[in-house]
């Protein structure tokens, strides 16, 4: 599965149906384990975010009323590798981007490794989970920002879900190569080319053999700055 491990199954094969790939970008669910209540959302600036399960990092919940809903925020993830940039779009996926950018101010992703590497059929590099493992969460989940018109081109950010409706919560992917997916996984930002250079170097040193899924490459976020 992409579990929140994208439980990657240990290899990720040539998008052999919808349902194979959405296990691909799930999240696992050790910290994440409901089965996404009901979530709603007025105007687009009031968003409810579950609690469910431990936070794999002690964080709290982002606030849900006048979330806005207007412009653009960036994100530098300050990596081992380099710097990546991520401009996150309010307009497209305001409850995604405040959870985020929660997140960042929080520390959350503070010296945090990029667990999951996929470089045949779908091309990602997932990041998010403090414990590494693929199952851990925020300790709430964040509604589906998402419609049937979405792609997933080189340089899109997603979140990562658990294959069932809003069930995203802290970790999310970086698309080094125009990979095809099904509309399901919210997009909330985009990097630039640099930031895809960086990327793309981490992926281009390949997969673990032994567990096939973690990045040879070191992928350490070691902070991360609001712009």
């Amino acid at each position: 599965m992409l579990c929140q491990s994208w439980g990657v199954q240990k290899r990720v094969l040539p998008l052999l149906l919808a349902a194979t790939v959405a296990a691909a970008l799930s999240a696992c669910g050790d910290a994440n384990q409901s089965a996404g209540p009901d979530v709603q959302q007025v105007n687009g600036v009031e968003c409810a975010y579950p609690p469910e399960g431990e936070p794999a990092r002690t964080v709290d919940p982002p606030d849900s009323e006048n979330v806005a809903d207007k412009g653009t925020v960036t994100a530098t993830l300050n990596m081992t590798a380099g710097d990546v940039t991520i401009t996150m779009d309010r307009a497209k996926a305001p409850c995604t981007v405040n959870s985020f950018v929660s997140l960042v101010e929080q520390g959350y992703f503070d010296d945090t490794d990029c667990h999951r590497l996929t470089d045949y059929g779908i091309f990602v590099l997932q990041c998010g989970d403090p414990t590494a493992t693929g199952t851990g969460g925020p300790g709430y989940t964040i509604p589906d920002e998402v419609d049937k018109s979405l792609t997933y081109p080189a340089g899109t950010v997603a979140m990562a879900n658990r294959g069932t409706k809003d069930t995203g919560g802290s970790q999310f992917f970086l698309v080094w190569a125009d990979t095809e997916l099904p509309p399901t996984y919210t997009v909330f930002g985009t990097i630039d080319q640099a930031g895809l250079d960086v990327v793309g170097g981490i992926a281009a040193q390949g997969v673990d053999a032994g567990d096939q899924t973690s990045p040879i490459a070191e992928a350490k976020i070691t902070g991360v700055t609001l712009g």
